[in-house]
């Protein structure tokens, strides 16, 4: 369900956090080929992810993705999301998996890594379910709002934290007009670069997803995403026909935390600079929505339904340290390296597919904690218990019909 974009590094060095692409080296520059396709392998049950590693239309092997990684050679921009094809029901026999591309490019010796900076995280503090967002149902005004107000009245979830004014993620498109077709300058904003024209996506409280991303999108495939800051300085909706700026998922799954710690659940910023920015706060004791979504009716990568992905790191993480690219703490087993991931959408079968698995080649942590997919509406079990995943090492998926419910459980190991 994933596909990580990475760049080559011809630099002696990058500014860490930096994600600003020069010239035509946008934040997610998606090469050819097909992002999503079938293969049939021999496993049990339902597939997790094959990945398949591109420079430009060339297929590099994932030990030398790995090895490009572990020695700064690759640099990670950023994660797209395909969509689930629905398996057929249960059967302890083979069934078609998904491989996914992974799409690689050089970069200038002026280039910068991708990760978003952000300022140093404080101590822990309460879950961002809904502080600081209201007005969630309130229609979104435009050209009322400058660009450097965050609009928190109409049910945006401000991350002060990112060094972005509460925005997600910013994506400069200075050359964009109104009725293009596609958009072939992008550079992704860091903290402290002058606001300019461009994209401004943002989060939603738990449950909820954004509702704007223009129709033009990356003329190399790079999915965009957030209200559009305007020539004159002002916030205006890139989706005219969504009102709101938040929506409320389909539903259907959970996160119950059984822990004495808290867990970070961060979901990619999606359409948009595809970031693990978007936080979960499963605290101690607590259990809370998961946002899910009918894939057919929300953003298409192309003419491909996608799904939503969370980043699920280590026990006792910090949400303002581990929901960025590269955490202050713990890099090896946080953030964009957090040891697994949970993939959740609803498909036009009506069946919402959850997948549990390991965030490899990128990382190579496992969980801290057992991880199960329970309910009476679940499929088969899938689950990560003791240090291994059910079905493969690849990890598992399972299903609930629609109106079935599904809890993603967190206990010790």
């Amino acid at each position: 369900m994933k596909a990580t974009i990475l760049n080559l590094a011809v630099a002696a060095s990058f500014a860490a956090g930096a994600a600003a692409q020069p010239h035509h080296h946008g934040h997610h520059h998606h090469k050819r080929g097909s992002p999503v396709e079938k293969r049939e392998v021999e496993t049990t049950y339902l597939p997790a992810t094959v990945t398949q590693y591109m420079l430009d239309d060339k297929e590099v092997s994932a030990a030398d993705a790995k090895d490009g990684l572990d020695n700064g050679l690759y640099i990670v921009v950023g994660e797209t999301t395909p969509t689930f094809t629905p398996p057929p029901p249960p059967a302890p026999t083979t069934s078609s998996s998904k491989e996914d591309a992974v799409f690689i490019q050089k970069a200038t010796s002026t280039s910068s890594s991708a990760a978003p900076t952000s300022s140093a995280a404080p101590p822990k503090s309460s879950a961002p379910t809904t502080d600081g967002a209201t007005g969630i149902d309130a229609e979104f005004p435009d050209g009322l709002l400058k660009c450097d107000e965050f609009p928190s009245d109409y049910g945006a979830l401000p991350l002060p934290y990112l060094g972005l004014k509460g925005f997600t993620g910013m994506q400069f498109t200075p050359d964009f007009n109104l009725g293009d077709l596609a958009i072939s300058f992008i550079e992704t904003a860091v903290s402290g670069m002058p606001l300019q024209k461009g994209f401004y996506s943002y989060a939603c409280p738990d449950g909820y997803v954004k509702t704007q991303w223009p129709k033009a999108q990356g003329a190399t495939q790079q999915s965009i995403g957030g209200l559009l800051c305007n020539s004159d300085g002002y916030l205006e909706r890139s989706r005219p026909d969504a009102k709101t700026l938040c929506e409320r998922g389909v539903g259907g799954v959970t996160v119950k935390n059984d822990l004495s710690k808290d867990v970070a659940i961060c979901r990619t910023d999606y359409p948009g600079t595809e970031s693990m920015v978007i936080p979960v706060n499963s605290e101690a004791g607590t259990t809370r929505d998961i946002a899910n979504i009918a894939s057919a009716d929300y953003y298409h990568w192309g003419q491909k339904t996608t799904t939503l992905q969370y980043y699920v790191n280590q026990p006792g993480m910090s949400y303002k340290d581990a929901c960025k690219w590269d955490c202050d703490s713990d890099h090896d087993e946080c953030g964009n390296w957090a040891p697994t991931i949970l993939g959740v959408g609803k498909a036009a079968d009506g069946n919402t597919y959850i997948s549990l698995f390991p965030n490899t080649p990128t990382s190579q942590a496992k969980p801290k904690m057992n991880i199960a997919i329970e309910g009476d509406d679940v499929s088969i079990p899938c689950y990560f218990k003791d240090g291994k995943y059910a079905v493969s090492d690849a990890g598992c998926t399972t299903t609930i019909p629609s109106g079935g419910k599904a809890v993603v459980h967190f206990t010790d190991a």
